[in-house]
């Protein structure tokens, strides 16, 4: 909890504290103490949200709803007493959008004068890739922005299977990393992967499924990432694993990578960066890249049929997934289906997205301390937010998280599949 001389802002009609509660919703577990001395919500309740400046305020009329609050939060003008997916559970509705209309500009004008006097840019953290949207260049950029970190931080959250995806829990009591590596294990089952097979795996992160395949399957498996950092990490754990003559990871674009006949794709949380525009010519791209008779899966993150949650927060946007676009999961299975794919299996696997960050929300608050001397504390604290906005969303239906395999038919079309159990599903 931030512990600096607390700020007093200009003279309202209102106690700051009232203001809040309207625009986060009043709960009998969240609390609300602020600069000026005021105070709404229960005195016992288990989290409390502390308004530190008025440049908190400021934050607010500026860029009203999640991106105003997560900007006070990671600047520490707003913090947190307690648990913060608790408190992002207590709040009502994050968002001035959901105000109807009439109270909107009341709240607006009451914290106008605050903007007046505090006003400041955003902080420095916030993502602006420049060029073409889903050129390779912008591409890279954001890329960069958020998985180029440092491979310590992602060590202290991802913990020991360095895997940055959701992942499969047999029992909500299974350990993070058992949970990953039975993960890998579906999708190596989903694809069929046998001894000698070559496998392409594209965004593959730090080369969790490069790995499995190999050391389990003995698949030979190329995969790329945009991420620098990310392909020299995996591409050094494969030699201290022994696995080099087998596997390999390349920094390079999903777009670049060498023709050749692959027995199978896997693409783990790709999807998400490439645009809806380019979703067409990326499956069109796997496909060609197949022989007959193999497997693709497409693991990402999608929407739900919501049309007012198609766009993707602004938080997350600016800081998180720069140019991120989510889309759903029919979406996604008819341009797999136009560029040539047999779909033979899907699932949603959004509860076990939200125990995922369940436990890298606590992986981070385990080793927070480590964390924020290597990245700082405003990082720390957007991947803080990040993770436990995420968790609720993932509870909440706001996203899901889909798997679908699809086939390259051979001419006569046949699809290789016997008639049950090849889905790693039943």
């Amino acid at each position: 909890m931030m512990t600096g001389v607390l700020e007093r802002g200009p003279t309202t009609t209102e106690p700051v504290a009232g203001i809040l509660s309207r625009v986060i919703g009043r709960a009998p577990s969240l609390r609300v103490e602020a600069f000026d001395g005021s105070t709404t919500g229960p005195p016992d309740a288990p989290v409390t949200l502390h308004i530190r400046s008025p440049r908190a305020l400021a934050r607010l009329v500026s860029a009203p709803g999640s991106l105003g609050l997560a900007r006070a939060y990671v600047t520490e003008e707003l913090d947190v007493e307690g648990d913060l997916y608790t408190a992002l559970r207590a709040m009502a509705d994050v968002t001035l959008h959901s105000i109807p209309r009439r109270d909107q500009l009341k709240l607006v004008r009451q914290l106008l004068p605050y903007w007046r006097e505090h006003r400041m840019p955003p902080p420095d953290l916030e993502a602006r890739p420049k060029g073409l949207l889903h050129s390779k260049n912008r591409d890279s950029q954001a890329i960069s922005h958020h998985y180029d970190v440092s491979n310590r931080f992602y060590e202290f959250v991802l913990g020991e299977s360095m895997t940055y995806t959701c992942a499969a829990y047999p029992d909500a009591d299974a350990s993070l990393e058992k949970a990953q590596a039975n993960k890998y294990e579906i999708v190596a089952t989903k694809l069929d992967l046998e001894p000698g097979m070559r496998l392409l795996d594209v965004g593959c992160g730090w080369g969790g499924m490069v790995r499995h395949a190999a050391a389990e399957h003995g698949v030979r498996a190329l995969g790329v990432t945009l991420s620098r950092e990310q392909a020299q990490w995996g591409q050094a754990a494969i030699e201290r694993e022994g696995l080099a003559h087998l596997a390999e990871v390349r920094h390079l674009d999903y777009r670049d990578v060498p023709d050749g006949v692959y027995d199978a794709v896997s693409s783990i949380g790709l999807t998400e960066h490439i645009g809806k525009a380019n979703i067409g010519s990326y499956f069109r791209a796997m496909q060609a890249k197949l022989r007959p008779g193999g497997r693709m899966l497409n693991h990402c993150i999608t929407q739900p049929y919501k049309p007012d949650h198609r766009n993707t927060d602004p938080f997350i946007r600016r800081y998180v997934f720069p140019d991120g676009e989510l889309e759903p999961v029919g979406t996604l299975v008819t341009a797999m289906n136009e560029a040539g794919f047999e779909i033979r299996h899907e699932e949603n696997l959004r509860e076990h997205y939200a125990l995922t960050l369940r436990d890298w929300g606590a992986n981070l608050e385990r080793n927070w301390t480590d964390a924020v001397a290597e990245v700082g504390i405003g990082r720390a604290r957007v991947w803080r937010l990040y993770m436990a906005a995420c968790r609720l969303g993932f509870e909440l239906n706001n996203i899901q998280l889909h798997q679908v395999l699809g086939v390259k038919l051979h001419d006569d079309k046949r699809s290789d599949f016997p008639l049950r159990g090849a889905h790693g599903a039943y």
